[in-house]
């Protein structure tokens, strides 16, 4: 599906965001999922989790672990995670290059 490494970036600002939320239990971590739907084909969904499935890939960047399933990875691998903190508001944000298009409120894409 990709030419892109089947990694995952998480910047420095969303690893103390991870890090904040799991407070700093090493047995919690922030999942990436993506589903279909929203306004442009896919959606991210982000949780909590503490429960790892066979398929998952994992990703560290300090505290903070990133896991995504291997059928979401291949919808972001190369994507950067990040945590913006402006006038809009607190959110995680990707960048995805796999992604073609998305909508203005940058939750979900297509390819």
């Amino acid at each position: 599906m990709t030419d892109h490494p089947a990694t995952i970036n998480i910047t420095a600002a969303a690893a103390a965001r991870i890090a904040a939320l799991t407070g700093g239990d090493p047995a919690k971590f922030f999942r990436i999922a993506i589903n279909g739907g929203g306004c442009s084909g896919f959606q991210y969904e982000f949780r909590i989790d503490a429960e790892r499935a066979a398929d998952d890939v994992a990703f560290a960047q300090g505290a903070a672990t990133v896991v995504v399933d291997q059928a979401s990875l291949g919808f972001m691998a190369g994507a950067t995670v990040d945590f913006v903190d402006d006038l809009m508001g607190q959110a995680f944000k990707i960048k995805n290059p796999l992604a073609t298009a998305s909508c203005g409120c940058g939750t979900s894409f297509s390819i």
